[in-house]
C-alpha cells in the first residue's frame, strides 16, 4: 500500500476521531462529541463555554432556528500593506479558509420571543474576532439596518481586541463602532450585548460597553488590557477569578451572568418588557410567610407616633423584592452601576407590575442574617444611587414609568462610601428624579429615612402606607440630639411628626394606602393587592398626561411644598419634667 494511501486513511480516522471525541482545553477530558454539541458547546465536565460560530449562535438565540442573514460590505484588504512574519493578506486568507466566512463580523434577522430582532455576532475563529475596518464597517451597516427595520439590536462579542495589522485604521473603528451606537441610542431601540469569551481590548472600551443591558455568559472573561500584561506591569498576582463575568458582575460592569443555555430566555424577558409587549396582569397569590414573632419592645406603647416607628420597622413586613414576587411579571433583576460595583441595597429591574412594564427600583433590607449582610439593612452605598439614576435613564429612554419602593434608615454612612462621593450621589438621584421624563410613582412601604429615601422618592405621585414613617433623622437621634439622651426617642417621634398622617397633613405625600389590620406583616396577600393597584392606577393616569408636562408638574408640585405650613406641636415639656 502507497504512503499517500495511508495517508488518506489516517487523516479520515482523525476526522471520525474528532467528530466522536474531543478534549476539553480546560479540564483536559475527553468528551463526547454529541454531548458537548447538545449541551451549546459547553463541556458538559468542567461548564467551561467554548467559541460558537456565528451560524451556532443563530441558532441558539433566533425562534425555531429560523433567520436570514444581511449581507454586509466588505472593504479592500491590508490598507498598510502589512507583513510580520506572515504577510496580513495570507493571513486574512487562511482565516477565510478556514472558517467560510469574510471577516469577522455577521449579521442576520429574525424572531426572538416572538419580536422582530438583529443580532450582530463576533467570529472568535476568525482572527481572534479582531475588530478592522472590516468589522467595523459591518458593524456600522448592521446597526443602520436595524434601525430602518425598527429592531432592537443584539451584539454578541468575542474578540481579542483591535486588529494590529491594521493599526491606527482599527483604533478608530471604536469611535466610529460608537457613532453606531449613539445612533441606537437616539433612535430609542433596545441595544443588548453578550459579552462571550474572550472580550477584549478596543471592543471592550467602545461598543461592547454601551449597552443598555448587558448580558456575559457565565465564566467568559472580559476586560480592557490582559491578565498577563497587567500582572507584567504591576508586578502582582491577580486575584483567580479577575476579569471574569461574576468578577465584572460583582464590580457592576454588567447586569446579568448568565448560562449560554439560558441567554435566549433572558433574551425574550427583556426584550418583551423594553418593546413593551401586552400583558395580562399577574394575579396575586401569595402567602403570608411565618416568621419568628418578634420580641414585644418594651418601648411599645410610649406613644402612637413611636409605635408606628416600630410597625414600620418589623422585620415580618414585606420588602421589594418581596412586593416584586408578588406583584411583578417577568422580572429581570439588572445589577451594577457600571463604574464600580453591584450594589444588592439599592435593588432594581425591569418586568410587569400589573401587566404594566415598568422599571422597579428600590431598597432591600434583607431578612436572615446572610441576607441583611449582603442587602447591607437596605443602606445603599454611592453606587447603589447611581444604579438608581441608570435605571431611571433606562426607563426614560423606553418611555417606562419608573416604580419606587424606597425603605431604608438612610444612605449608607461609611468611610469608603463618603470617599466615593455618597452625598453627590444621593443629590444627582433626586435630580435625576426630579427630571427624568417619564412617569414616576414612589412609595414609602416602610421606613422613609432621610435622604436616603428621597432620593428615589421624588415622583410625580408619592404614596405612603398607612405604618410607614418618613423623616429627616431616626427618634432615636434625634433625642440623642435634642433631649441628649435618645430614652426619649418617644418624644422625638411625637415632635417629629414623621406618620403617613402626618405627611399627607402636611401635603408632602399624595396618598395614604390603607394597611391590613394589624400591619403589613400580618397579611401579605391584601398589602400586595392595594399596592399593586393603587400603583397601576397611578401609572395609567400618568400615563394619560403628555411626557412634556411631566416634567413642569413635578417641580411645581415640590417646588410648592413646606410653603405656609402650620401644624399642631405640642407645648415644650422641660427636660428635667420628662420622664
Amino acid at each position: 500500500m502507497s504512503a499517500g494511501i495511508k495517508n488518506h486513511n489516517r487523516d479520515r480516522y482523525e476526522r471520525v476521531r474528532r467528530l466522536m471525541w474531543i478534549k476539553c482545553e480546560a479540564c483536559g477530558r475527553l468528551v463526547f462529541y454529541k454531548d458537548y454539541k447538545n449541551n451549546h458547546y459547553v463541556c458538559p465536565r468542567c461548564n467551561r463555554a467554548f467559541i460558537m460560530n456565528p451560524k451556532q449562535r443563530f441558532d441558539l438565540l433566533f425562534d425555531d432556528i429560523d433567520w436570514q442573514k444581511f449581507e454586509l460590505p466588505l472593504p479592500t484588504d491590508d490598507p498598510l500593506n502589512f507583513s510580520d512574519m506572515v504577510a496580513y493578506k495570507e493571513r486574512l486568507a487562511e482565516a477565510r479558509e478556514d472558517t467560510g466566512a469574510k471577516d469577522a463580523i455577521s449579521t442576520a434577522d429574525g424572531k426572538i420571543g416572538g419580536i422582530n430582532t438583529t443580532v450582530c455576532v463576533m467570529n472568535g475563529d476568525f482572527m481572534m474576532g479582531s475588530m478592522g475596518r472590516a468589522a467595523g464597517d459591518a458593524i456600522i451597516a448592521s446597526v443602520e439596518h436595524a434601525i430602518e427595520l425598527k429592531n432592537p439590536f443584539v451584539m454578541v462579542t468575542c474578540s481579542g481586541g483591535a486588529r494590529m495589522q491594521e493599526n491606527i485604521l482599527s483604533l478608530m473603528q471604536m469611535a466610529r463602532t460608537t457613532v453606531a451606537v449613539n445612533k441606537l441610542h437616539e433612535n430609542k431601540l433596545p441595544y443588548i450585548v453578550i459579552l462571550t469569551d474572550p472580550t477584549f481590548g478596543g471592543v471592550t472600551a467602545s461598543f461592547a460597553m454601551l449597552g443598555d443591558i448587558h448580558i456575559a455568559e457565565k465564566g467568559a472573561r472580559i476586560g480592557f488590557a490582559g491578565r498577563r500584561v497587567i500582572e507584567q506591569n504591576i508586578h502582582e498576582k491577580l486575584p483567580s477569578n479577575f476579569q471574569t463575568a461574576d468578577y465584572l458582575y460583582d464590580h457592576g460592569m454588567v447586569d446579568i451572568v448568565a448560562d449560554r443555555s439560558d441567554l435566549k430566555e433572558t433574551l425574550e424577558r427583556v426584550l418583551s418588557v423594553l418593546t413593551k409587549q401586552p400583558r395580562d396582569a399577574k394575579v396575586i397569590d401569595i402567602k403570608t410567610p411565618k416568621f419568628d414573632t418578634p420580641k414585644k419592645s418594651r418601648d411599645v406603647g410610649k406613644s402612637p407616633e413611636y409605635d408606628r416607628v416600630l410597625l414600620a420597622r418589623n422585620e415580618n413586613r414585606p420588602h421589594l423584592l418581596d412586593y416584586v414576587n408578588g406583584i411583578v411579571d417577568k422580572w429581570t433583576y439588572l445589577a451594577g452601576d457600571r463604574c464600580f460595583a453591584e450594589d444588592a441595597a439599592m435593588c432594581g429591574g425591569i418586568g410587569y407590575w400589573y401587566g404594566i412594564p415598568s422599571v422597579i427600583i428600590g431598597q432591600e433590607k434583607g431578612r436572615t442574617i446572610e441576607t441583611r449582610q449582603k442587602h447591607r439593612f437596605g443602606m445603599p452605598n454611592p453606587e447603589g444611587y447611581r444604579k438608581a439614576q441608570r435605571l431611571m435613564k433606562l426607563a426614560e429612554k423606553f418611555n417606562l414609568p419608573i416604580i419606587s419602593l424606597f425603605d431604608t434608615a438612610g444612605a449608607f454612612a461609611g468611610g469608603a462610601a463618603e470617599e466615593r462621593g455618597q452625598s453627590q450621589a444621593v443629590a444627582s438621584t433626586i435630580a435625576m428624579g426630579l427630571s427624568v421624563k417619564t412617569p414616576y410613582v414612589a412609595v414609602n412601604v416602610g421606613e422613609g429615612g432621610s435622604g436616603g429615601a428621597i432620593a428615589i422618592g421624588t415622583g410625580d405621585k408619592v404614596f405612603m402606607l398607612e405604618n410607614a414613617i418618613y423623616s429627616v433623622i431616626a427618634p432615636e437621634s434625634c433625642a440623642s440630639i435634642l433631649w441628649k439622651d435618645n430614652k426619649f426617642k418617644a418624644q422625638a417621634a411625637t415632635a417629629l411628626k414623621l406618620t403617613a398622617r402626618d405627611m399627607a397633613s402636611l401635603n408632602v405625600i399624595d396618598k395614604i394606602i390603607d394597611e391590613p389590620a394589624g400591619g403589613a406583616h400580618k397579611d401579605w396577600q391584601t398589602t400586595m393587592e392595594m399596592v399593586g393597584k393603587t400603583v397601576a392606577d397611578a401609572i395609567k393616569e400618568l400615563q394619560e398626561v403628555p411626557v412634556e408636562e411631566l416634567v413642569p408638574n413635578r417641580v411645581k408640585k415640590f417646588l410648592s411644598m413646606t410653603r405656609d405650613v402650620e401644624i399642631f406641636q405640642p407645648d415644650h415639656i422641660p427636660e428635667e419634667k420628662q420622664v
